[in-house]
């Protein structure tokens, strides 16, 4: 079956034929591409084409599709059970590695998505402080919990909806959005509120709205308002977690938060997240604590044991120099021929993740976000998966490199961009 009449099967069966909304090439039209295998930098789909993919199921992959640590390691362990309901020695190695890996997280717990952990640091939160107000910042997206899904980045963005029917506005209204980046507007509204705050919630590297980073005395004005004003700073490192580092942006921004919330890569490619904190912040949580918290699956031995491998891959070999590189090169590259035929451009390049935006001018926040040219990364996108690259089928999101991209696969996806974007010339 192909691509196109698997997608009118799946629309019959699940909504909008897709069972995460991104999915559905909504920004930028067409068909999606429905997958069928992958092997290291590559993916292959339906219809028998193999594509470069710099999308690596949204982050988790940065040792590239079938890693043979980590098949050893599922092979292994899925001959021994998939499940058991109950703990697990992996659970044990894995939170070792983890807590390791970031001194600000003397205890773990393991969930299986994102939007579990952020879920679960928000409620702790508010139990440590005894508040109730969030305070999050527009374009992040932190998961599909109700009070986080508010001007979200992500996949609201791509459906251009900025808020969710279904979220209750008592819900909301616990809720307070400010602009990324905006340093003065958070000192100003922490001075006169902060007492009401429970946690701060930011990406420390905007990556739900395309990659933005943030700017000196952002993230450090966060970390000294929550400390001033009694609230818990949570650091969503769902995406940046190992990704630039063994460890998280908190090691390379010098920047402690409270609570560390962690995703993609530590499943290795399976459903698992994490997060964690000092251990006096950590025993609130049930059985120690009386804030609730559960998953059948949690820390389920398949997801410990692709995490585990990846971990080790990336702690022994520290790749993080040469991921770097090579996503300058292809970033970088992409941003030079566009900018050279004379097309608007700017590209954002944080270690291997990167977005390129349509426009003139610095991106810094939403705004800059929004104002992008949509419409041209909709032409760049199939242009590019004509060619044989499969990027992200959304312009609000990052563009991520593995270890499996060598140079040379770089050098004939780049050669790609500069055909595609010399298609997009006036």
């Amino acid at each position: 079956m192909t691509s196109e009449t698997l997608f009118e099967e799946a629309k019959r069966v699940i909504p909008g034929g897709v069972n995460s909304p991104v999915r559905a090439f909504g920004r930028v039209g067409g068909t999606p591409r429905f997958i069928e295998r992958g092997r290291g930098a590559y993916l292959w789909d339906a219809d028998g084409r193999k594509y470069v993919d710099f999308v690596l199921s949204w982050g988790p992959l940065i040792l590239g599709h079938c890693h043979p640590d980590v098949l050893e390691a599922l092979m292994h362990q899925a001959s021994l059970g998939t499940s058991y309901g109950a703990p697990t020695r992996l659970e044990v190695e894995m939170a070792r590695m983890v807590c390791e890996a970031f001194p600000s997280m003397e205890k773990v717990r393991f969930v299986n998505s994102g939007t579990e952990a952020l879920m679960s640091a928000v409620r702790l939160a508010r139990a440590a402080t005894g508040r109730d107000l969030v305070v999050k910042f527009d374009g992040c997206y932190h998961g599909h919990s109700d009070c986080l899904l508010v001007k979200a980045g992500s996949g609201v963005l791509a459906q251009g909806v900025p808020d969710c029917p279904g979220v209750p506005g008592a819900v909301v209204s616990s809720t307070v959005v400010l602009s990324y980046n905006d340093t003065q507007a958070f000192e100003e509204f922490m001075g006169e509120h902060g007492r009401e705050v429970a946690a701060v919630v930011v990406e420390p590297v905007a990556g739900n709205m395309g990659v933005v980073p943030p700017e000196r005395g952002f993230l450090e004005s966060a970390r000294d308002q929550t400390r001033r004003h009694g609230a818990l700073l949570v650091f969503d490192e769902v995406i940046t977690g190992f990704r630039f580092c063994y460890g998280g942006y908190q090691h390379i921004s010098g920047i402690t938060p409270d609570i560390t919330c962690l995703g993609k890569i530590v499943g290795g490619g399976l459903p698992a997240a994490a997060f964690g904190a000092k251990a006096e912040i950590m025993n609130l949580l049930a059985p120690v604590g009386p804030v609730y918290q559960a998953g059948t699956l949690s820390g389920n031995p398949l997801a410990m044991a692709a995490g585990i491998a990846t971990l080790r891959v990336l702690r022994e070999q520290d790749p993080y120099r040469e991921l770097a590189r090579n996503m300058a090169v292809f970033a970088n590259g992409i941003g030079q021929a566009a900018r050279e035929a004379g097309i608007p451009v700017t590209v954002n390049v944080m270690g291997s993740m990167a977005t390129v935006f349509f426009t003139r001018g610095p991106v810094r926040g939403l705004a800059d976000v929004e104002a992008a040219d949509t419409a041209l990364y909709a032409r760049f996108f199939h242009a590019m998966l004509d060619r044989g690259v499969y990027l992200a089928p959304s312009p609000y999101e990052a563009l991520f490199v593995s270890t499996a991209h060598t140079p040379d696969i770089i050098d004939r996806a780049l050669a790609a961009a500069h055909e595609a974007i010399s298609s997009l010339s006036p």
